[in-house]
């Protein structure tokens, strides 16, 4: 893991050997900011309660600033955009600021608020966020570009947030990735006709949900893989590309997170991204 202590404004400036971190970041390592809080604004922790959420989070499109899955009164709904508004712009700042070689490429992709205790939530296994996994998108393609995550803990009792982080990609693709399989034919067409997606799944995106399921279903890997427990205190900031970083949620709330997509082309070492890597063991472009 990564550790700038020093880093202590939204959107400051990276150093020259912060800029140098981006290919650590990119082969999965963690990028903690244990004194990066962000500022909650009166009225705000009001909506700190898991009956705000219909669902495990609350989602914000920055583009039309529509919120979903939010239980809430239309003054309510007005507070939770201004906070989801002001965090998605932070977090744009912050990653302009640490990586300017993402900035030009970067797309912003939904924030989201998560006030419910992750801890003894009951669900499905393949939405078991407790679980070792890797992140892949089930209804929109990301078309091979990669999944860049800021998080922060606001939890107002001081209560740190808890990760296992496991093993690099290298070690999943080589435990998963033989029983992975190219979809067939027209199955891209055929789920976006039922609706089931939003957009084409590439073969790209097909892999990778199977090896986000692939992983949570097995529970002998759950209990062997090699992994750690991170502990994100209240007020820190984190930032993973999380379709390469194996990670499980296990405790703590609220929590904010913004999403990103970068393309592949904007990596100091393309090779090492996750569609490099499916390439390379598939043999043929999946994109």
């Amino acid at each position: 893991m990564l550790t700038l202590e020093h880093y202590l404004q939204w959107g400051m400036t990276g150093s020259s050997d912060t800029q140098d971190q981006a290919g650590a970041l990119e082969q999965g390592a963690l990028l903690f900011l244990p004194a990066l809080p962000f500022a909650i604004e009166t009225g705000e922790t009001d909506l700190f309660m898991p009956s705000v959420a219909s669902a495990k989070n609350v989602s914000f499109d920055p583009a039309s600033s529509r919120i979903r899955g939010a239980r809430v009164t239309d003054a309510e709904a007005a507070c939770l955009r201004g906070l989801l508004q002001r965090f998605s712009d932070a977090a744009h700042a912050l990653i302009a600021g640490l990586f300017p070689r993402y900035a030009p490429r970067l797309q912003r992709g939904r924030a989201s608020f998560r006030p419910s205790e992750i801890a003894g939530r009951q669900t499905t296994w393949r939405h078991d966020d407790t679980r070792l996994h890797i992140g892949s998108f089930p209804a929109t393609a990301s078309g091979g570009r990669r999944i860049l995550r800021v998080f922060t803990n606001v939890n107002p009792v001081r209560r740190a947030r808890q990760w296992r982080v496991g093993e690099p990609f290298e070690a999943v693709i080589g435990r998963f990735g033989a029983n992975l399989r190219l979809p067939l034919p027209g199955t891209a067409y055929a789920l976006r006709a039922v609706r089931l997606t939003r957009s084409l799944r590439t073969p790209y995106d097909a892999l990778m949900l199977q090896l986000h399921d692939a992983m949570k279903r097995d529970l002998a890997y759950q209990r062997s893989a090699s992994q750690r427990l991170v502990e994100f205190p209240a007020g820190s900031t984190w930032v993973a590309f999380t379709d390469q970083v194996s990670h499980a949620a296990m405790a703590g709330q609220p929590q904010l997170e913004q999403t990103f997509l970068v393309p592949v082309e904007a990596m100091r070492e393309p090779e090492r991204s996750p569609l490099r890597v499916l390439e390379r063991l598939k043999g043929r472009r999946l994109v």
